[in-house]
């Protein structure tokens, strides 16, 4: 009997261990989950607020865009030093910067097709020869230029029939991983990635250089924005008439208030006078229509990235008549 009594109190300690060793392991679970939850739930709330200091960067920015545009709703140009100048914002608790730059200033890769009627968009020759001019000015063979340029003004145009070096579905579908093209406006720079014949190499070449706007009009840049750097953009206007030393020189010695017109720049000096047909003349233009917004938002541990594009123009044809508006918004930084 006495043995038995012990048997059955050591049976009954080895009981209590295990429950103990059971709760012990369920109050480690449910803490790591609480804790869990308690750093989800702090996180979601930083991003909020940073969001929400975000959106008022922009009505920051919509504001000041809104007394560049009423200076002279004919021309922009660089006074006030706003271009590319980080601005700071205090925020409680954290930091902001916000840094406005010309999206005009850039080859819009949905201007290689123009939108014969809504939603039916057809390839624009010309642009597909800037496009190779200024890949070739960047040091992209030639030919290979070209195939690139039929390439994504297949990708972008609404039919399924190759253009000249072009490229559909057929190539598409003989690739690894097939896929067809979108045959719609591109809404992201990264889809040239996606286009036959550009290769990451090529592609981070291009990508400082191109742009996606919401519009398919040909390429307009303001000249009285763009830095000398930013020479082969205007050399590609004309291909294989003005080199970039000469755009290069021009830029340089842009006037201190701007130039008033798109003559007034194709008359300066390094030019000669050379007058380009008008179409092409006007895409030097002297205002700027789109600015891209960046905002970065510090609060903690936490980082947040804005990228807005702003309509300078309100959605109407010229400056000056309704206000600014954000037209796309993209959190985090592009590839």
């Amino acid at each position: 009997m006495r043995r038995r009594a012990k048997d059955e109190r050591g049976a009954a300690l080895l009981t209590v261990l295990l429950l103990v060793a059971v709760m012990a392991v369920i109050a480690a679970t449910a803490l790591d989950r609480l804790t869990l939850a308690t750093r989800i739930a702090g996180s979601a709330a930083t991003v909020d607020q940073g969001r929400a200091f975000a959106f008022a960067a922009e009505q920051i920015a919509l504001r000041r865009v809104a007394d560049l545009v009423g200076r002279d709703p004919a021309k922009l140009t660089l006074a006030g030093n706003w271009l590319g100048r980080d601005f700071t914002l205090p925020l409680p608790g954290g930091e902001g910067r916000a840094k406005l730059t010309d999206a005009n200033n850039c080859f819009n890769l949905n201007s290689l097709v123009a939108e014969t009627v809504p939603g039916r968009f057809s390839q624009r020759s010309g642009s597909m020869r800037q496009f190779g001019e200024l890949m070739t000015l960047l040091g992209i063979e030639p030919g290979q230029a070209q195939a690139i340029a039929g390439a994504a003004a297949d990708w972008i145009d609404s039919d399924s029939n190759e253009g000249p070096l072009g490229a559909e579905d057929n190539a598409y579908r003989g690739m690894q991983g097939a896929y067809l093209p979108a045959n719609r406006k591109m809404a992201d720079v990264s889809e040239l990635r996606a286009v036959r014949g550009v290769t990451p190499k090529i592609y981070a070449r291009l990508k400082p250089w191109i742009c996606v706007l919401p519009v398919t009009d040909p390429v307009k840049l303001n000249v009285n924005t763009l830095a000398p750097e930013q020479a082969p953009l205007v050399a590609m206007l004309v291909p294989g008439e003005i080199g970039v030393a000469k755009a290069r020189a021009v830029l340089a010695a842009r006037p201190a208030g701007g130039y008033g017109s798109s003559v007034r720049f194709w008359e300066a000096g390094p030019f000669e006078g050379r007058k380009p047909p008008t179409d092409v003349a006007e895409q030097a233009g002297v205002n700027s229509r789109w600015l891209t917004l960046m905002t970065n938002v510090t609060m903690g541990d936490g980082f947040l990235t804005a990228v807005s594009l702003i309509d300078a123009n309100g959605g109407a044809p010229s400056a000056g008549v309704t206000p600014p508006v954000i037209v796309r918004r993209d959190w985090g930084e592009s590839d």
